[in-house]
């Protein structure tokens, strides 16, 4: 049984508890929350199978607290069925709609942890991931959720590359992965105003070298040109220019590096003693070393 099937039975039950219990309770004169009621009948005398579609029933009116309690419950009542099985990977689901990520993970991790091979042991591996991963917001946070949530994304795309989630880890790694230089542009633009040359060359940099992928590469390297002429290093800012020249030449960040260099009587230049040399080789040239 595929994932993909797993996913479809669950949301198509779903749909059917939510029917049947509508139907029944106009049938029988009373409202759908009454069906199953544990305040007047303890939730022991329910098999394991009621109680998973009342979890089922939560999720379809959209109380995903109230449905990881149920959920939760079964793995405590039932802890070695097929039904607990099942459980644990809608109480990750329903503790992740709830936006409770530290449950939501931890059920996921539990998962991963009991049943490996199952079927939708890729989909535990992805909500885990994403427990990380929708916790990212402005770029000034800490940005120690984001280096988890790229392991984790990793985790999926190297375990998982089969799997139907492992093209959504992908452009999720690729967006933290942007994410995290965007914090290094941050700070380094935070020194660059406050004429803290070398610290702000020193974040650029690593967006250079270690970011080349993202979309912040441009005008890291019209920072660099900034910084380097501010310190009189026009040789590492001439270099700067050129490279910026021969990958973005269509963009401002190059027009006003351009508009810097020509000001001060330089141009874009490509000069080889500087660590600079090193990304115009791999980026230009095409010699990865």
């Amino acid at each position: 049984m595929t994932v993909a099937g797993s996913r479809k039975r669950m949301i198509g039950a779903v749909l059917v508890v939510a029917a049947l219990t509508a139907c029944g309770a106009r049938d029988a004169g009373r409202t759908t929350t009454n069906f199953f009621n544990p305040q007047e009948i303890p939730l022991e005398t329910y098999s394991a199978e009621q109680i998973f579609e009342r979890g089922e029933f939560e999720l379809n009116r959209r109380r995903p607290k109230e449905a990881a309690f149920y959920f939760a419950e079964i793995e405590r009542l039932y802890p070695y069925s097929d039904w607990a099985r099942r459980a644990l990977i809608m109480q990750a689901f329903a503790y992740h709609k709830n936006k409770d990520y530290p449950d939501s993970r931890s059920a996921a991790q539990r998962f991963i942890d009991f049943y490996p091979d199952d079927d939708d042991a890729a989909y535990a591996q992805y909500l885990l991931a994403l427990s990380y991963y929708d916790q990212i917001d402005e770029v000034g946070r800490d940005q120690g959720l984001t280096f988890q949530a790229l392991q984790s994304l990793r985790d999926v795309i190297e375990k998982y590359p089969d799997s139907e989630y492992a093209k959504s880890a992908i452009l999720k790694f690729d967006l933290a992965f942007d994410h995290l230089a965007g914090k290094e542009m941050e700070i380094g633009r935070y020194y660059l105003r406050r004429n803290h040359y070398t610290a702000a060359i020193n974040r650029f940099r690593v967006v250079v070298e270690d970011f080349q992928t993202t979309t912040h590469t441009a005008e890291a390297l019209h920072r660099l040109v900034e910084g380097y002429l501010s310190l009189g290093l026009t040789n590492e800012a001439q270099t700067a220019a050129a490279i910026l020249g021969h990958n973005y030449q269509s963009t401002d960040w190059y027009e006003d590096s351009y508009k810097l260099l020509t000001g001060q009587g330089l141009e874009p230049k490509f000069f080889k003693d500087n660590w600079l040399s090193k990304v115009y080789r791999q980026t230009i040239k095409g010699e990865w070393l």
